[in-house]
This record gives structure tokens, sequence and C-alpha cells, in this order.
């Protein structure tokens, strides 16, 4: 991975996490907050859309809109299947599930879909992010929890509906990678177009609970301004390091957003399993070395 991928991949790594972290604390439904903040990208990222992309959509064949619409549709199914998870399991199984197998399924679909190669240092690299996104994320509370008789059902639950949303992370990774390496499109308009798209799906389900959707409106409507922001931001410089450097490197070290959000929302130290997330946070610091260098 060049220096300059690296850079982009940690940028965006930290402002993935701190647009996270204000979703978190705005609280209200994560479907509105998912569409309110693609409206606002919508309005916010035209000018610049408008200013580097015009002339290059006006060259588009059907190709192009075909493979950011199949992005637009993976996107949605990954953002209902994880609230879906947190609905019938808990945070603690689906969300450690998820984020630690996206990654690794997005490295083997590269390899397998893009023709790309990883070294034994990029592959245990990997492989070493994975194991610290499971840490931080408080993995090892899964072994206790599945031999726990009461929570037996939910940790099920919660094992199938994470892998499921891993699988649509590692298929809109691979899908992105694609149209940005292969396809050449713009990164920017990959993100921005794939965000408008996202809300002629999502619209019904808004609408169908309009006094919902005008509470969270009111609710939520800074925080979605500030993550139609940053959220745009993080992933286009994350396609644009995808340019530079292979897929089956970016997509694992793209993760060491979790160790900024445990950094950043003070859960690092924590009381709770502390040895346990420092070893991840350790985990994750030489993995994205061993990709960095693999």
């Amino acid at each position: 991975m060049t220096p300059l991928a690296l850079l982009l991949v940690l940028a965006a790594a930290l402002s993935h996490a701190t647009w996270n972290l204000i979703a978190k604390k705005s609280g209200g439904g994560g479907n509105f907050l998912v569409l309110m903040s693609s409206l606002f990208v919508g309005v916010l990222w035209l000018p610049i859309v408008i200013w580097a992309g015009v002339q290059e959509m006006a060259q588009w064949g059907v190709g192009p809109w075909l493979i950011l619409a199949a992005s637009a549709v993976v996107h949605v199914l990954y953002f209902r299947t994880l609230l879906h998870g947190y609905a019938v399991s808990d945070l603690t199984v689906v969300y450690p599930v998820a984020r630690g197998s996206g990654p690794l399924l997005s490295s083997i679909g590269a390899v397998i879909l893009l023709g790309e190669s990883m070294s034994f240092t990029s592959a245990m690299g990997a492989l070493a992010v994975v194991a610290g996104v499971f840490l931080i994320a408080g993995g090892p509370a899964l072994w206790r929890q599945a031999h726990d008789p009461t929570k037996q059902d939910r940790v099920v639950r919660g094992l199938a509906w994470g892998a499921l949303t891993g699988a649509f992370i590692a298929a809109y990774t691979v899908i992105d990678g694609y149209a940005v390496k292969v396809m050449l499109i713009s990164p920017i308009l990959v993100d921005y177009v794939g965000n408008v798209l996202r809300i002629p799906v999502m619209l019904p389900f808004a609408l169908r609970n309009p006094s919902g959707f005008a509470m969270a409106f009111r609710a939520q409507w800074k925080a979605a301004l500030v993550i139609a922001v940053l959220g745009p931001l993080s992933y286009v410089m994350v396609l644009y390091a995808v340019r530079l450097a292979p897929l089956s490197h970016v997509a694992p070290a793209r993760e060491v957003s979790m160790l900024f959000a445990a950094l950043l929302g003070g859960q690092l130290l924590g009381e709770s399993d502390r040895a346990v997330r420092l070893l991840g946070a350790t985990c994750m610091a030489g993995g994205v070395v061993g990709l960095a260098f693999g």
C-alpha cells in the first residue's frame, strides 16, 4: 500500500468513526437517519458533482448506471439487514460479526473477482485487523452468551444476521471497487449517485410512517447534516485509496475506524474487558502495518 493510500485510509477511518459516534448519540430510527442523510447529500454535494463529473456522466452508457444501481440496492439491503439484526439480537453479537466478516469477505472477493493477489504478510495483516475488530467490539463476550441458555436463541440469530450483514458489506465493497478500478468511474460519482439512488428505494418506507419521519427529522436533522458531509467524505477517500492500492488491502485497513471510535468514545480503556480491547488495538495496529508493507 502506498503512503498516500494509507494516509487516505486513516483519514477516512477517523471521519467514519466521528460520524458514527454522532449517529449513535443522535438516537432515533436508523432508517430515517439514513434517508435524511441521503437527502442532504443530494443537495450539499450537487455543486461538487456538477463541477467534477457532469462531462463524465454524459459519456456513460448502460454499464455504469447498472453497476451504481446495484451498489445502491446492496447498500440499502446492508442497512436494513443490520438494523433488523439489532432488532432481533444484541449489538454486541451482530456488530463484531458484521464488521469482522465484512472486510475478510471483501478481501476474498477482491482476490477471486478482481484478480488481486495478497502476500503472506498482507494476508496475516488482514486477519490481524479482523481479529482486532472482533476483540475491540467485545466479541469474546459471544462465548459467554452462547453458553447462557436464556441468550442462546438471540445469539444464534445475531450470528446469522451479523454474517449476512458482513456479506452485504463485502458485496458493496467489491462492486464499488470494480466501479472505480475497472470502470474508472470517479469515486465522487460512485458515492453521490449511490446515495441519490437510495432515496427512491427508501422513501416508500418513510411514507408509510410520515409522522415518525417528521419527528425524526426534527430530532435528527443536525446529525443527518453532519453525516451528509463526513459520510461521503470518508467513503470517497476510501475509494480513491482503492485506486492506488489493492482492494484486498484497503478493505480490512479501513476497519481501523473501530479503533478510532473506541478511542473517541472512551470505550477502549473502559472498565469491562480492558485487556481484551487493548489486545484488539495491538492486533489492529500490527495488521495495518502488515497491510501497508506486505
